[in-house]
């Protein structure tokens, strides 16, 4: 990664992703600051709370001396372009020079409505004025599985047939957001994929293996485009294989 040190804002500063970019910035020598509509206690080191709500007007001086900022926050697409935009225009109002957007392989092709939410807020990105990096990254480990623990009162495991995915870990995407941070902006880089392409059957099967389950997986017809779009595997990349770390190897970790 670049030696030069900067200042990061982060939103989502406190969900999956968002608590290890803070993280990995805070141990790369930025000095880290986490939005949120709370005020929150001041991390050890560098890390500081900034208060602000993406769902209203940012005031300027909400990212008054921020170099850089990492996007990571979702409304888990109800309002995502609408946060998006109110963050650039107060970006763009502060002078900030760089905005990083983590988005997911795949979204111009399956239709669902995340991921055309996550398209529109690209979108707003790209038509901003202030300069931008996107990295569209595979479905993490941690999505996978909570997919599949939600499951845990069925007889069974329900799974789209014949689907494909190529989880990622959040640690792996982490490092590539703030390599990118402490760059200039990027534009739509390279995306991201994990270790390995799985049909999404094969991971249901590790998950219960691993954690001790004799249930049964069972696939579920998905009809139309949508079907047609995750067995055709538009949700990896299997040219881009990034990281080490299988999906068997995170639940083994996470116990």
């Amino acid at each position: 990664m670049a030696d030069t040190q900067c200042s990061v804002l982060v939103t989502g500063g406190t969900g999956v992703l968002g608590r290890v970019v803070v993280a990995r910035a805070t141990a790369a020598g930025h000095a880290v600051s986490v939005l949120s509509r709370r005020p929150g206690p001041d991390g050890a080191g560098r890390v500081t709370h900034v208060t602000g709500d993406l769902l209203a007007v940012l005031e300027p001086a909400t990212l008054a001396g921020v170099d850089v900022v990492v996007h990571c926050a979702t409304t888990n697409g109800r309002r995502d372009a609408e946060s998006t935009r109110n963050l650039v225009e107060a970006a763009h109002r502060a002078g900030v020079g760089h905005l990083v957007y983590i988005s997911i392989v795949g979204i111009d092709d399956v239709p669902f409505g995340y991921y055309r939410a996550k398209l529109a807020a690209e979108r707003v990105i790209t038509d901003s004025p202030v300069g931008w990096t996107i990295l569209r990254a595979t479905q993490f480990h941690d999505l996978i599985e909570r997919i599949l623990a939600a499951q845990a009162a069925l007889p069974a495991v329900l799974v789209p047939r014949g689907a494909t995915d190529q989880p990622i870990d959040v640690g792996t995407v982490a490092d590539r957001l703030v390599e990118l941070a402490a760059g200039p902006p990027a534009g739509r880089v390279t995306d991201i994929g994990g270790p390995e392409v799985r049909r999404f059957a094969d991971l249901a099967e590790t998950y219960l293996r691993v954690r001790g389950s004799r249930r049964r997986v069972v696939g579920v017809p998905i009809p139309g485009e949508l079907g047609r779009a995750l067995r055709a595997g538009r949700l990896t990349t299997p040219d881009n294989r990034v990281g080490t770390i299988t999906f068997e190897e995170h639940l083994t970790h996470r116990g």
